[in-house]
């Protein structure tokens, strides 16, 4: 079993047809390298044309919390990604549709026993925190990420850098004053060992 193995299995997989009929490719990009991996919901209607993960204002936003550029972030020798869904689910009332619910459990396991390197896991928002954490998933998104600690050193629960996030990051001035510049020595410590 090989990454390109998966993503042909992932593209070849029937759940996959709706999307596969549009062009679409899954969205991950990791290799057995892989020293952070970064998981979150699902890929966004703009990364999904794009065809690139966090090509758009939430993955600047994102890189800005890490500390890192764009070929540093880009180079899945050091960060992986790896969302809860590979491909964008469409469209709810309220914004994008969640993550589908057995996709991760299909698919994330196979990757993960390919990148042994990996030192930490970066959970943005609710859904892969309260999937990767289970039941030590705090009340909310708010006390996990506020609780991060209590996780390392193997995963570090961040929000979603998107702009609809601005009044949860004025509201929580403690995220960038007190869990950023952990979460950036992290990293450091990581791309250079």
């Amino acid at each position: 079993m090989t990454i390109d193995s998966i993503r042909n299995d992932i593209i070849n997989h029937s759940d996959q047809t709706e999307f596969t009929s549009k062009g679409w490719k899954p969205l991950f990009d990791v290799s057995r390298f892989t020293k952070i991996l970064i998981i979150g919901q699902a890929p966004g209607i703009k990364t999904q044309e794009k065809n690139l993960l966090w090509m758009d204002q939430s993955g600047k936003k994102l890189r800005s919390w890490l500390g890192v550029d764009k070929k540093t972030f880009y180079d899945n020798k050091l960060f992986g990604q790896m969302p809860m869904d590979f491909y964008f689910p469409g469209k709810s009332k309220s914004g994008d549709k969640p993550p589908r619910k057995d996709f991760a459990q299909l698919w994330h396991p196979k990757l993960l026993s390919l990148m042994p390197n990996v030192k930490l896991i970066i959970l943005i928002g609710q859904y892969s925190q309260s999937y990767y954490l289970g039941k030590d998933f705090n009340q909310n998104l708010t006390q996990t990420v506020k609780s991060y600690n209590q996780y390392l050193p193997k995963y570090f629960p961040l929000p979603h850098p998107s702009p609809l996030n601005l009044f949860w990051l004025k509201r929580n001035p403690w995220f960038e004053t007190d869990v950023l510049p952990v979460l950036q020595q992290m990293i450091q410590e990581i791309l250079h060992t």
